[in-house]
């Protein structure tokens, strides 16, 4: 693992727990930051470690869902109730640049590890705090609700079908990158004025902001859109799942009539293009289900992995759908796996959350294994805020800190 990266020397207090909070951390970890991760001793860490499919290692604490946001971290586990544990995440924000919260609002404050009690520990800390619904609202935030109230689910299925909400946690990952870009502004603010920043962001809100055209379509349009399946509401042949001779599927993503000139030639059947009903897109789209059916009595006529290469020959755009074995046997797809054994000795395998590279030396890191619940309490209290052996395991004796390994 490189030294450094471009966020070498920073250090976050993660507050945040499941997946959007942790999915900024992880990603400031891959920049080169020191991330702390505070985990509840109440409850003994945090949730998503025991978020386990069937298949997976009932002893181990380390579920797929906890390994996917927590690479690179440091785990502390504390109890917050108590001032002892308190009086550490003072300390510790004291000398953190950023702080990661997902409290309701006014649980932060409730707990006093709120914006303007970190802030009395050092003024140039940046809080970044992750809600459901803002700060006048104190719903929890689940996102799987958000989904369902930001409209991706009644947008998501098959024509004529009924909702469905999207496989990944898609308002969580949202919220994430929105916070992501506060935090970096608040970085480059603080490097101009020396003054540290409260930034908030909720799920709703990042949701709706990724609508995209679906939301003009809408506000421009007047017309609110509908399950259309894998099609797009403005585009065909574009998102539309074809099967070919070997029952695998593709998707095409024709989006100028040049393409799909083209894709008729690749098809064997160029006249197709010149079908009034088909020439312009906007045509294609007043006659979608025609030319859709068409397409698919050419298209079972080819093996997909041929097709596809006669197609890329062509510029056509079109791609396999693949399960995610098949995802992972992508060149470019490999490039993003991190490989690392645990402190138990279990090799793990996690993937990157950046997904850009930089010029120059500083770039993202490949990281260590998630830790294990309380892996770090000890080394943070004697390492990073100077704790003594004694006084360390005085708290071990008093439940006020869990630690995972042994006081060296």
């Amino acid at each position: 693992m490189n030294s450094k990266g471009p966020l070498f020397g920073i250090k976050v207090l993660e507050l945040a727990n499941v997946l959007a909070g942790p999915s900024v951390g992880v990603a400031l970890a891959e920049l080169g930051a020191t991330v702390i991760k505070v985990e509840n001793l109440l409850t003994k860490g945090d949730v998503t470690r025991t978020w386990k499919l069937p298949s997976e290692d009932e002893k181990t604490d380390i579920s797929g869902y906890f390994s996917c946001v927590n690479w690179g971290k440091k785990s502390i586990a504390l109890n917050l109730c108590k001032p002892e544990g308190l009086d550490i995440i003072y300390k510790l924000a004291s000398i953190c640049d950023i702080v990661l919260a997902s409290y309701k609002p006014g649980d932060a404050q409730k707990l006093k590890v709120d914006y303007e009690t970190l802030k009395s520990y050092n003024s140039k800390i940046i809080y970044a705090h992750l809600t459901g619904y803002g700060l006048k609202n104190n719903r929890p935030g689940y996102d799987a609700i958000v989904q369902a109230e930001s409209g991706f689910t009644f947008m998501n299925g098959d024509y004529n079908g009924q909702p469905v909400k999207m496989p990944v946690a898609l308002m969580d990952v949202l919220a994430g990158h929105q916070l992501k870009e506060g935090i970096l502004l608040a970085l480059l603010n603080r490097e101009l004025n020396g003054k540290g920043q409260y930034i908030e962001t909720s799920l709703i809100k990042s949701g709706v902001a990724a609508l995209s055209n679906q939301a003009t379509n809408w506000l421009v349009g007047n017309s609110i859109p509908q399950r259309m399946g894998s099609d797009h509401p403005n585009i065909v042949p574009y998102g539309t799942i074809f099967y070919t001779a070997d029952q695998k599927a593709l998707v095409l993503a024709v989006g100028s009539d040049k393409q799909f000139a083209d894709l008729c030639k690749v098809l064997g059947n160029p006249e197709l293009a010149c079908d009034p009903r088909f020439t312009t897109n906007l045509n294609r789209v007043k006659n979608r289900s025609a030319i859709n059916e068409i397409l698919q009595g050419l298209i079972s006529n080819f093996e997909r992995s041929p097709l596809l290469d006669d197609l890329d020959i062509k510029n056509v755009p079109a791609g396999g759908v693949y399960d995610m074995q098949e995802v992972f046997e992508l060149p470019e797809v490999k490039e993003m796996v991190m490989e690392s054994k645990t402190t138990s000795g279990k090799e793990l395998k996690g993937l990157r959350t950046v997904a850009f590279t930089m010029s120059g030396d500083e770039q993202p890191q490949i990281l260590q294994a998630p830790p294990h619940y309380g892996e770090h309490t000890a080394s943070i209290l004697k390492e990073i805020l100077g704790y003594s052996n004694s006084t360390i395991q005085s708290l071990i004796d008093n439940e006020l800190i869990y630690a995972n390994n042994k006081i060296s």
